[in-house]
């Protein structure tokens, strides 16, 4: 089951880029705008007001970080809780100012009116309020679809995670199995017994050029037979002397 959990990056890699696109839009025009008249009133760069803090940062400070999150994550869980912060701040950014009038009778200064004239006014609209916040939900609905999915390949990956892997025993080359050993008569024979060892001393040198001369055969006298069980000394008295 936790290996279900695990996701590619790249799952929410697109959506997630361009949260966090959106993200730091939303949150760094209410300061930078004023460069370019394109705001919200006051027409000050830089300016902190009530307004631009709790309708325009911190939504946007929301969607950039749930993007971020469904971007780097590679956990399922932790992905989808980033989208889901995402789609917050985006719907935040959608009906923000209209539920702005209810703080409003009470002393607080909500946002004030878009700078520029009439079309300006529509673009700052669209695209630092109600614009951003539709499309930022709509992103963090397709990465939130695209991690609720659990694909082929994560099925076979998860499987594979929790099959146990066989445990192997290495032994070092030519170390003999601990297992009991056969009978002598039972063993099979090796190809190296059957070879014959080589003759044991030293081998009669042979002179190169020169073939090898024939041995005259050797006679034997009648003296030169042995009889088994008699001496030597024995054998010279039977021998006849030089004056016999």
């Amino acid at each position: 089951m936790s290996a279900t959990l695990r996701v590619p990056r790249t799952r929410g890699a697109l959506s997630g880029l361009l949260l966090v696109l959106l993200g730091l839009w939303g949150a760094l025009m209410p300061l930078i705008g004023p460069y370019f008249h394109f705001a919200f009133a006051p027409d000050k760069a830089w300016h902190l007001t009530s307004g631009r803090v709790w309708l325009q940062v911190v939504p946007g400070a929301a969607v950039f970080l749930g993007g971020l999150i469904a971007l780097a994550s590679a956990n399922r869980a932790f992905a989808a809780f980033g989208a889901w912060l995402a789609a917050v701040g985006g719907a935040w950014f959608a009906v923000g100012v209209p539920l702005s009038g209810l703080w409003a009778d009470q002393g607080r200064t909500t946002l004030g009116p878009a700078l520029g004239g009439t079309t300006r006014q529509v673009a700052e609209q669209v695209t630092l309020l109600y614009g951003l916040g539709v499309v930022s939900v709509f992103l963090a609905a397709v990465a939130l679809g695209r991690l609720a999915v659990v694909g082929v390949r994560d099925a076979a990956l998860a499987e594979q995670a929790d099959r146990p892997s066989p445990v192997t025993e290495e032994r070092p080359v030519g170390e003999a199995s601990p297992g009991p050993r056969p009978p002598l008569g039972h063993r099979p024979s090796r190809p190296e017994d059957a070879t014959v060892p080589p003759p044991r001393g030293p081998l009669p040198e042979r002179v190169p050029g020169t073939a090898p001369q024939p041995t005259a055969p050797q006679t034997m006298g009648p003296t030169d037979v042995k009889v088994a069980g008699r001496t030597d000394a024995a054998r010279g008295a039977e021998r006849p002397g030089p004056g016999a």
